[in-house]
């Protein structure tokens, strides 16, 4: 074993144990019991990613690289990849079991901006995955950039002139009224769809883990991916601890951290500041949801949210439910709204013991809490939202008990927007809310229970 690996190896175990800590503490007080979820095994060996041919010069595209090491790895059971400081380019990276991608400090792996190497078999793949894998982690103090500006349409809108002609200097496509610039048609890259509708559709994800069981992401700053930045899905004992997740705050669909149907996770102690949800749970749409199960027993807690649209948000797609939710001591800071619980028919599904409680909310644009039971899509070129057209799968927001949530500046203190069939047996207590233009919008008073909740204004 070289001498550098060695103290790696020991300042890996140093760094583990602090950031690990005692995480059983945040188990304890909680309104019902939850399984702390274990951390994954992963061997002692070490390698990096220069012993396999990488360059990390912002040039070199180190896509084999990465698959070389990654094999080797297997080979012997597992084990880190070491990435050390510098820029490395590359295409997708799969793992395999057993296996932790530690970023050194300064270490900055770039997706490539070439979209055709991010195809496999005609579909596009995360820049990051997994599939069906057991104990993998990320780990480090480096930076995983998905160079998303190369995959999202930008609203005209939504950008400064300087902006705009930034995105235009890359060649591109602007729609026919001159309010939406796609990346279809660039100088440096071809298309990988025959129209910019097409190819707005093939956005990917950044991390996707799916049907995987103990997973770790630590540490690691998450920045500018192509659509949403951590999707755990489908998965089991999942810790997300530590991380930071950026991306311009007009981002297209760049949700934060998005949980589809996981089961027994710990979120704790993330700085999230992106362009739509912060941290957010879904679980599947209409009938094919079911088989899929839902997202149960987690635990979210110490996060920080700035910009995003919601801070801690349910939706809108949760046909496999909701169960056994404990979300505390987080605070959002700049969203557009604070709790959101948004859903549909054809989407909705069922909540069951969710609390939540110790929130400090500022600066929200919208709502500090809002229910919306009609929630519609609205796809960047859409004219229109694309609403559900059934009666089928109706949400049923129930169970939920919020306390000592407080809010400074929030445009709206509270709105439920539905019916009693799809929002009821929701409480909130202990709670102060200072608004700056209404204190709540509820259609119907039985929706909600408000005990020892104040609102407040500037006059």
């Amino acid at each position: 074993m070289s001498k550098r690996v060695f103290i790696f190896l020991l300042s890996l175990v140093a760094a583990l144990t602090a950031w690990a800590g005692p995480y059983e503490t945040y188990y304890r007080n909680l309104p019902f019991s939850l399984q702390e979820p274990a951390l994954p095994a992963i061997p002692d060996l070490a390698v990096s990613l220069t012993d396999f041919g990488g360059v990390g010069d912002g040039v070199t595209d180190n896509t084999q690289a990465f698959e070389k090491a990654v094999s080797a790895l297997e080979k012997q059971g597992g084990g880190h990849l070491v990435v050390p400081a510098g820029v490395w380019l590359t295409g997708p990276i799969s793992f395999k079991s057993h296996m932790d991608l530690h970023l050194e400090k300064n270490a900055l792996v770039l997706l490539h901006p070439d979209k055709a190497m991010h195809l496999k078999k005609g579909k596009v793949v995360p820049g990051i995955s997994a599939n069906k894998r057991t104990d993998i982690s990320i780990t480090g103090e480096g930076i995983i950039d998905g160079n998303g500006e190369w995959w999202r349409g930008v609203k005209r809108t939504k950008v400064s002139d300087t902006e705009w002609n930034a995105f235009r200097r890359m060649g591109g496509t602007v729609s026919a009224k001159g309010d939406l610039w796609y990346p279809f048609d660039l100088k440096a890259f071809d298309n990988i769809a025959d129209t910019y509708e097409a190819q707005e559709k093939m956005r990917t994800h950044l991390i996707r883990f799916t049907d995987c069981e103990r997973v770790l992401v630590q540490g690691v700053t998450l920045q500018n991916s192509p659509k949403f930045h951590l999707v755990p899905q489908r998965c089991r004992e999942v810790t997300i601890d530590g991380v930071t997740v950026r991306c311009p705050w007009n981002a297209q669909n760049g949700d934060g951290i998005d949980l589809m149907q996981c089961k027994d996770v710990l979120v704790v102690n993330n700085t999230v500041d992106v362009g739509d949800d912060g941290i957010c749970l879904k679980a599947g749409a209409g009938e094919a949801a079911l088989k899929d199960g839902p997202c149960e027993n987690i635990l979210i807690v110490d996060n920080t949210v700035f910009h995003a649209h919601g801070g801690f948000v349910i939706g809108s797609e949760f046909s496999g439910g909701m169960f056994r939710i404990v979300v505390r001591n987080n605070t959002f800071s700049g969203t557009d709204t604070g709790l959101r619980f948004k859903s549909a028919p054809e989407r909705g599904g069922k909540t069951e013991n969710i609390w939540i409680s110790d929130i400090y909310m500022s600066d929200i644009q919208g709502e500090a809490v809002v229910f919306e039971t009609s929630y519609a899509d609205r796809p960047v070129g859409r004219d229109h939202a694309v609403a559900a057209e059934t009666r089928n799968f109706l949400p049923d927001f129930q169970d939920i008990h919020i306390s000592r949530v407080v809010c400074r500046d929030a445009r709206i203190g509270i709105r439920a927007s539905g019916s009693l069939q799809t929002i009821h047996g929701i409480t909130l207590e202990d709670c102060v809310f200072f608004y700056t233009e209404e204190a709540s919008q509820v259609d119907d008073a039985g929706m909600l229970l408000l005990e020892n909740v104040r609102f407040g204004t500037y006059r």
